[in-house]
């Protein structure tokens, strides 16, 4: 009986701040692949090791986590003046499916490097020391964002100083610009209202703010929901009451927010809305051993990303808290004590995070024009990863 090969295919294998994935140049695809469709996805689950009834993606490169289940694809630029054209999927882990309805803000940190070493950007644009601007257009949103690479000796710099919580080493500080965060197709409050009443079959009516910036997101209340806002992990994702719970709440925001037209379409969905739940500072112990003092932060946020709460925060999740924190009378400005405010220090389950916010109202509507964070970067292996060649 004879089995078919192994298919190698170029690819490096990369940290973006709190997550990790695999990133592919679109030219050196399977020529099946290249193209959006049935091939690439069983390409990209068979490369990651989805789907998996055991849930840990042992035979892929998948990590057994949101964080680490997932894809990049870089291609030529399709927009003037930008540099490359970023596209992101979120491998499911236990269905065989991929999730392209929205983009990874952790692993933006790391395409503006992928696309230097990659030769999408001009060498003549790289200078010999400091930063080299690279204009990203993800094309899952359809949005603009810039990344600023420190530059030495004409190559990207990976090693630094900055520490980022979630992250064990520190590394060198990428900052990235989410440039009109909001969705551009539509209201950056879906509903219109900052804060709406949310009715929930089997858990109630709990007041929510839904929001599309950075990521569509469904911020509640931790203390409605039984919850303090200092969870870890664990709290969480070993109650599968809790889980069951957070996919409801997601599954009838998704409808509210007009993205679904049945909750039933959630579960082929899990990439988007995300759903959040916040509270005022007190002190905690984050996950590290680290103690994280009320007084450092404005707000504690919990989110969780594929029906599982993230071990620190999505950089999606984390532009929508900060436009969120930045419109007065949203759960989130109310539970950072309200007012104006231009960015926001946030407590999540492995620290801090400070991300800066600008939002306006622009013909009685909320819009975004920017969102600021810093994260790192990191090649962790490149070559090629090889798959059966009939996987797809």
């Amino acid at each position: 009986m004879s089995h078919p090969a192994q298919v190698r295919v170029p690819a490096t294998y990369m940290r973006g701040g709190t997550s990790k994935g695999v990133f592919f140049r679109l030219q050196d695809l399977p020529e099946t692949a290249r193209v959006p469709g049935e091939a690439r996805d069983k390409l990209l689950l068979r490369v990651i090791g989805s789907p998996d009834p055991y849930q840990k993606q042992t035979d892929g490169m998948g990590g057994a986590t949101s964080s680490t289940s997932k894809t990049v694809i870089l291609a030529e630029p399709t927009q003037p003046d930008h540099d490359v054209d970023y596209l992101f999927g979120q491998v499911s882990i236990d269905k065989p499916f991929v999730d392209w309805s929205g983009n990874c803000g952790n692993l933006t940190a790391a395409v503006g490097a992928f696309a230097i070493n990659g030769g999408f950007v001009s060498r003549d644009r790289i200078p010999e020391n400091g930063f080299c601007t690279v204009r990203i257009w993800q094309a899952n949103i359809r949005k603009t964002i810039v990344a600023q690479i420190p530059i030495t000796n004409g190559e990207v710099q990976e090693t630094g100083d900055f520490e980022l919580d979630g992250v064990t080493f520190p590394a060198g500080e990428v900052q990235v610009e989410f440039m009109d965060p909001a969705d551009g197709d539509g209201a950056m409050f879906p509903t219109g209202n900052v804060a709406d009443d949310l009715e929930v079959p089997g858990v109630g009516t709990l007041r929510a703010t839904m929001i599309n910036a950075g990521i569509p997101t469904i911020f509640v209340n931790a203390e409605d929901i039984g919850y303090t806002g200092t969870e870890l992990q664990d709290a969480i994702n070993s109650d599968p009451k809790a889980l069951a719970m957070f996919e409801t709440i997601r599954s009838h925001g998704a409808v509210k927010m007009g993205l679904i037209g049945h909750v039933d379409e959630a579960a082929s969905r899990q990439h988007t809305p995300k759903v959040a739940f916040v509270a005022a500072p007190v002190n905690y112990v984050a996950s590290s051993g680290k103690q994280i003092n009320a007084d450092d932060i404005d707000v504690l946020v919990r989110a969780l990303s594929m029906g599982k709460l993230h071990h620190a925060m999505m950089g999606t999740a984390a532009v929508a808290i900060a436009t969120a924190s930045a419109v007065p009378g949203t759960l989130v400005n109310l539970a950072a004590g309200g007012g104006d405010r231009t960015d926001v220090t946030f407590g999540h389950p492995s620290g801090t995070l400070r991300v800066g916010a600008e939002a306006s109202q622009v013909n009685g509507q909320w819009t975004a024009t920017k969102a600021i964070m810093s994260r790192s970067a990191r090649i962790l292996m490149e070559g090629w990863v090889r798959v059966p060649g009939d996987s797809f």
